[in-house]
């Protein structure tokens, strides 16, 4: 596939003060992103914590209450049509059209793009094939299953050649096979130069493909970094200032202020 390296050295997303609320509720309160271009960025956070919210203001689905963003240098509010034509989105929901084929979707999801038809054929079949979809070029949507509208939803999200892929829980209910054809993919895509900004509840997916992490609760950034660095940053308990490297989830879990069963004696006495 062709290559995504830019010498642009802006960042990939921005964004100052980033609100928004739903009546009372407020599900992004004063969010500071820095996405730097190139890499691969984990978006984290408990069940909502606000990050599905985040993910549709920075691709223009959902309007800010307040705030700025900025997606590869361009400001969302006044060049919104420009920054979607840079962008690919894989949704939660996925958003397919379940009576075409995975080659027809993929041809309407190019001629939105104002691909030529000759640069859709020349990029679907390849797409296809690398999804390992091409088997069965007849197959309605759907009649697919889970994984393959995924890797399906992924080819559609590719084919116009993003700048910024946007990922909202992608690793959900598929199955082994498939997430290692995502992850091998993805993680190929970055060392291109793709941009990935990924949100999941799979901390070890997360560790193992993301170079970036920023962490969100009840829609505030509490820690954000390299992973490496974010890995150093809990004190151990007693000894001052000594740090000691941790996992992920040990991270995630002290920083969202999570709590774990310490002993059997106290899982569900009442099964026992």
């Amino acid at each position: 596939m062709t290559e995504f390296m830019s010498q642009n050295t802006t960042p990939a997303v921005e964004t100052f003060d980033l609100v928004r609320q739903f009546g009372d509720f407020t599900a992004v309160d004063r969010l500071n992103l820095h996405v730097r271009r190139g890499s691969f960025f984990g978006f984290l956070g408990p069940n909502g914590a606000g990050k599905s919210t985040t993910i549709k203001m920075l691709t223009g689905l959902l309007g800010p209450t307040g705030g700025k963003i900025r997606v590869l240098g361009r400001d969302l509010e006044w060049e919104a049509l420009e920054v979607k034509r840079r962008i690919g989105v894989v949704p939660e929901d996925l958003n397919l059209f379940e009576r075409l084929t995975g080659a027809e979707m993929l041809a309407f999801t190019g001629r939105m793009y104002g691909l030529q038809k000759s640069e859709i054929a020349e990029r679907a079949p390849e797409l296809l094939e690398l999804m390992e979809l091409e088997s069965e070029p007849k197959k309605l949507i759907v009649e697919y299953s889970h994984g393959m509208k995924k890797k399906l939803s992924l080819a559609c999200s590719l084919i116009h050649r993003p700048e910024i892929l946007f990922l909202d829980e992608p690793f959900e209910g598929v199955d082994a096979i498939a997430s290692r054809t995502l992850k091998d993919l993805l993680s190929r895509l970055t060392e291109r130069g793709l941009t990935v900004f990924l949100t999941s509840h799979v901390l070890e997916i997360v560790e193992r493909l993301c170079s970036d992490i920023a962490i969100i609760s009840q829609g505030k950034l509490l820690a954000a970094g390299s992973l490496d660095e974010l890995k150093k940053g809990i004190p151990v308990e007693g000894d001052g200032d000594l740090r000691r490297p941790v996992s992920l989830e040990e991270y995630f879990i002290h920083i969202v202020g999570g709590t774990r069963i310490s002993g059997e004696e106290e899982v569900l006495q009442w099964l026992g």
